[in-house]
């Protein structure tokens, strides 16, 4: 065992067509330490969402892949799909973005968690993963989850249905969790909670934590290492606290300039205020 957990090195993703391959992420090397959180930081385009598609092996169809992927010293890159079904959503799970859309309105958040884990767990009967499913939803603080396990996702909210997600991740045990955008679209009060929640359970389980974000606001609450990419190309990677205050390129410095700060915002409604008595 490794103080790794994981290693990426020359990854590189592409779409061959006929002017030749459009590549969206290039030559990207990052390490995650076992335990650690990563946050990988860029706008809409710049290839971060590929680059965890690429580490689960679940990139779309035509795409492809070079470079390594380590995980635990094991090479993703070189199992065959069948073995890279062991490490998806068992020893490695992804939180998607839009949990609307990752859950299946016909069947109940419960039977849902029940079939992720059972799908992992051999030998497990139905009311041992009921329980299981329980336990994880009150894990993530779902209120009177031996009630809701029952419910369908539209009987959630948005922020709740998120929550059913990590449980669903939780109930695996995963040593690598990956979220990609895990609070788009929700309020930031609710946003607020649910990285609070990942950070919880980083400090439970010891599960290292790589977060995709546009926000640099949202992985300076979670993460101790960032990646900041564009169009791709990896423009700088760093301890938080050094990104933060001393960040080195100056795509990073316009993403900093764009996250609102309470004093401005103070600013402006004072000015708004003085005008509006004049």
């Amino acid at each position: 065992m490794t103080d790794t957990l994981l290693q990426v090195r020359g990854l590189t993703v592409g779409f061959p067509n006929a002017n030749g391959p459009n590549t969206v992420v290039n030559s990207l090397d990052f390490d995650l330490a076992r335990g650690g959180a990563l946050g990988i930081v860029g706008e809409s385009g710049s290839g971060k969402s590929m680059t965890s598609l690429a580490i689960m092996g679940l990139l779309p169809k035509g795409a492809e892949r070079t470079g390594s992927i380590a995980f635990d010293g094991t090479e993703l890159t070189a199992l065959p799909e069948r073995a890279m079904r062991s490490y998806r959503g068992d020893r490695i799970a992804m939180i998607f973005q839009d949990p609307l859309s990752s859950l299946n309105p016909y069947y109940t958040v419960g039977t849902q968690i029940m079939e992720a884990y059972r799908s992992h767990r051999t030998g497990v009967t139905r009311r041992q993963a009921r329980a299981v499913a329980i336990e994880a939803m009150e894990r993530v603080h779902i209120g009177d989850a031996a009630r809701r396990v029952d419910h369908y996702p539209h009987q959630f909210s948005g922020g709740m249905r998120q929550r059913v997600m990590i449980a669903m991740t939780l109930s695996m045990e995963p040593e690598l969790i990956i979220a990609d955008e895990p609070t788009t679209a929700l309020d930031v009060t609710v946003q607020a909670q649910i990285l609070d929640l990942l950070a919880e359970i980083r400090a439970d389980t010891g599960a290292g934590l790589v977060l995709i974000t546009h926000d640099l606001a949202v992985v300076s609450e979670v993460t101790d290492h960032i990646v900041v990419m564009r169009d791709g190309d990896l423009v700088e990677q760093g301890p938080a606290e050094r990104i933060f205050t001393d960040p080195q390129a100056p795509y990073t410095r316009m993403l900093l300039d764009a996250v609102p700060r309470i004093d401005d915002e103070i600013g402006l409604l004072r000015t708004m205020h003085t005008e509006e008595g004049r």
